[in-house]
């Protein structure tokens, strides 16, 4: 018996519905920001919780003036300390490389902002003082992206580092969604069944890597299923040789944006052809939207159906995770 109220079908329909709460969400927060020079960010957070800090990344690339790591250890960086904002995101709160991390930024005196639905690093929050956006409890980690993802936004808005014209670009991108949800769900599906018993590649600009990422867990968790992904122009350089060893095994999902570079567009398009010299099986997901923030979250929401509706095929139970319970039950005892 599942712990949550819905299938993971079901909170894949929430993804609009949680991108207006979680504006609401991040305007409402207050934040005590010491005046002080940041040489640099890092988001410290794993599976659900950390990609949003990965896409996030590559939104802000062009506003950032420090750089921005996304940290998925139990360790930090040497250089992380006084001068370092550390954005520690956990969604229960209790993510054991997280806490881990987080106890380090505190030794080194970093300035820590927290986003998390609860548990110890909430507790924590509410101890020292840190600043902290908390979300909606009781949804699975990976099924709270449209509530996580966009704090880190918020975080990085309220220290200063980004404007904030990304607001609007969230709501702009969910109601983009609510007026082609039925095409989404038409590709989707032709996705999910043109890759079902094969092993997906997923491919995209590197640009939108965190978003290929995404869709490959999402894969993983949701359909049980074992997939990998690569980037342009990267990919070029060693897997397309890789393809020799190609063949209907394989299926492609290519990730694609009229924001790509003009010369990755020509390589994505040449390495197309060559991969269906091996497999049938390549698709293509064009991104609608006129920002960065619209075509990633347009991308990421056809990729979250794919993944309930390849589960669906399978026959998977898109929600549970029994494998990774198990793991932290073992970890536990020691």
């Amino acid at each position: 018996m599942s712990q949550y109220e819905k299938d993971m079908t079901g909170y894949v329909k929430d993804y609009t519905t949680h991108l207006r709460t979680a504006v609401e969400i991040g305007k409402s927060a207050e934040f005590n920001v010491p005046e002080k020079e940041y040489h640099n960010i890092v988001v410290t957070g794993l599976g659900g919780s950390g990609i949003g800090g990965t896409i996030v990344s590559q939104l802000v690339q062009d506003q950032l003036k420090v750089p921005m790591l996304v940290n998925n250890d139990y360790k930090l960086p040497a250089y992380v300390g006084k001068n370092s904002l550390v954005i520690v995101s956990s969604y229960s709160g209790n993510t054991e490389e997280t806490l881990s991390a987080m106890d380090i930024a505190m030794e080194r005196g970093a300035e820590i902002a927290c986003i998390t639905a609860g548990g110890k690093v909430l507790a924590r929050a509410n101890e020292k003082g840190y600043n902290y956006i908390k979300i909606p409890t009781g949804i699975p980690p990976r099924g709270s992206f449209g509530l996580n993802s966009p704090q880190v936004l918020y975080v990085l808005h309220k220290y200063g580092f980004i404007d904030g014209t990304f607001e609007k670009e969230l709501l702009d991108a969910a109601t983009s969604l609510d007026n082609n949800s039925s095409a989404i769900q038409e590709e989707a599906k032709g996705i999910a069944k043109g890759i079902h018993g094969t092993v997906p590649i997923i491919y995209s600009d590197a640009a939108y890597q965190g978003v290929s990422i995404r869709l490959r867990q999402q894969i993983n968790e949701n359909a049980k299923m074992l997939c990998w992904h690569h980037v342009f122009p990267e990919m070029n350089h060693n897997e397309l040789v890789g393809w020799a060893g190609g063949d209907e095994r394989f299926s492609v999902i290519m990730m694609r944006t009229e924001g790509d570079h003009i010369r990755t567009q020509m390589r994505m398009n040449l390495s197309k052809a060559i991969f269906k010299q091996h497999t049938e099986k390549v698709f293509e997901i064009y991104a609608k939207g006129d920002t960065v923030i619209e075509r990633s979250y347009y991308l990421i929401h056809v990729g979250d159906w794919i993944s309930v509706i390849l589960a669906d095929i399978v026959g998977a139970d898109a929600i549970e995770v029994d494998v990774i319970d198990y793991l932290k039950g073992e970890l536990a005892k020691s």
